[in-house]
């Protein structure tokens, strides 16, 4: 079954790809592969067999590095903004692509040539990875193959983002919950996932009398995730971890929270490389507030806190500065205050979707909305408009919804694609991401790790229940 397989892939690409004794893989016509890789990401998600599927991805990340396309840490570059030896004129755009990733991926690809730039950041939740039906290294082949397919060279830094504890599964579990998430990140540094947020801060206690005391729990568990993760990392490889100080959603952080953390994080890590970024709340949510006609409540960001805590982060903690989450909702004309107000990275996630679903035919959209009423209506509240419904649970239908929406009509498919472009060229743009190759090749030096045909043609990791995970 192997063989039989791995040939149906090869011929899948019009042999652009050969595999010689032991699993070397080698390039016969590059100018092919980069036409025909579309079908290895098919069969990577869509793939019959575990056999097959594993296969597609062993053969994408295999040419990735025989093409010079690594998958990287992005650690170094933001140690290096936090002994400023990097400019704060940009703002690190992490992605998360919820549906078509490859075309998605393709799309970034592309302004990024354009632009010079090479401080981007494609990533995706654990809560993410459930509703999407999209595992780490079916994720990790989706991004590779279009950079193949774009024909891009160099760094590419894919992130593990809000690798969470459930409060409610710790409060019944707390062993079951922290293994759960070491699992995760397992399979995510074998899928070559070597950026990785670490989020406790749903453990944050703030009925302790004590700053300090509301943190503890917070910090040392995220301590100990983060050490379980320089135990597993690659030889050579020092992934980039990311700490969080409070719910997105919830009050806004303070320098005493940050203090806190960062203290009892540190007490309780030791000697390990520890953090290069801190995420914290300045007042948006995940998705935005939905208003009964569907519209998005303006939301304001408290720019003047975020600017605070990321000169504190690096002034103080040699971090490259804060993580703002829940911001791709907001006006684009708020997009250039994330750089003045120096921080270091920025999570854009719910406007991708909305430019798919207001892009969908419109019967395939009907189809969806019929499926959240018949599968999630436990998650309407009485007060809920139809357009509220829908706009908060349309993300569960991106899985069961996968292969329609890779079949879609392939006009409407290049629209969408067309939309998200000009969109990530937009917001690239305000982020000041133009020119960043350059620090990137100054300060990023990544060293090519082999997949693993072992492990590709294991057995998939099992689906799990993340409904009360944020995004």
């Amino acid at each position: 079954m192997q063989t039989s397989a791995l040939e149906h892939l090869l011929e899948a690409v019009e042999f652009s790809l050969a595999v010689r004794a032991g699993g070397q893989v080698e390039i016969e016509d590059a100018d092919r592969l980069r036409e025909t890789v579309r079908h290895l990401v098919a069969a990577s998600s869509f793939g019959e067999t575990d056999t097959l599927r594993g296969w597609a991805r062993y053969l994408v990340r295999a040419a990735a590095l025989k093409l010079g396309i690594l998958p990287a840490s992005i650690h170094e570059l933001y140690l290096a903004r936090g002994r400023e030896a990097v400019p704060h004129t940009f703002t690190v755009p992490a992605v998360n692509l919820r549906a078509l990733a490859f075309d998605a991926a393709r799309a970034v690809f592309r302004v990024a040539q354009r632009i010079e730039g090479g401080a981007f950041i494609f990533e995706i939740a654990r809560s993410e990875i459930g509703y999407t039906d999209q595992r780490p290294a079916e994720y990790m082949t989706s991004i590779l193959g279009a950079a193949i397919a774009e024909n891009y060279r160099g760094p590419v830094f894919v992130q593990g983002d809000h690798f969470q504890i459930s409060a409610k599964r710790y409060a019944s579990d707390p062993q079951g919950e922290v293994q759960a998430v070491r699992a995760l990140i397992v399979e995510a540094i074998q899928a070559g996932f070597f950026n990785i947020d670490v989020d406790t801060s749903t453990l944050v206690d703030l009925s302790q009398p004590t700053v300090p005391q509301q943190q503890a729990l917070n910090a040392r568990l995220s301590a100990e995730l983060t050490a379980f993760i320089r135990q597993r990392e690659p030889e050579g490889i020092v992934i980039s971890v990311g700490g969080e100080i409070g719910e997105v959603g919830g009050h806004n952080s303070t320098e005493e929270e940050l203090r806190a953390y960062m203290d009892g994080y540190r007490a309780a890590l030791g000697e390990a490389v520890g953090l290069s970024k801190i995420s914290v709340q300045t007042g948006t949510s995940h998705g935005g507030v939905v208003l009964p006609d569907g519209s998005i409540a303006r939301v304001k960001v408290d720019f003047d806190t975020l600017h605070r805590l990321s000169v504190l982060a690096r002034r103080e903690y040699g971090l490259g500065g804060a993580v703002q989450h829940g911001a791709s909702t907001l006006p684009q004309q708020a997009f250039g205050r994330f750089v003045e107000a120096q921080a270091v990275e920025v999570h854009l996630a719910t406007n991708f979707q909305n430019i798919l679903y207001a892009r969908l035919e419109d019967d395939l959209r009907a189809e969806i909305y019929a499926y959240l009423d018949e599968h999630h209506a436990r998650e309407r509240k009485p007060d809920m408009t139809d357009e509220q419904f829908y706009y908060k649970t349309r993300k569960r239908a991106l899985g069961p919804f996968k292969l329609r929406l890779w079949n879609m009509n392939p006009a409407r498919r290049a629209e969408i694609a067309r939309a998200w472009e000009a969109q990530f060229e937009t917001l690239f743009t305000l982020l000041g991401v133009a020119g960043t190759r350059r620090y990137v090749e100054r300060h990023i030096h990544p060293r090519p790790v082999a997949p693993s045909l072992e492990t590709c043609l294991g057995r998939s990791a099992a689906a799990e229940d993340t409904g009360d995970l944020a995004d």
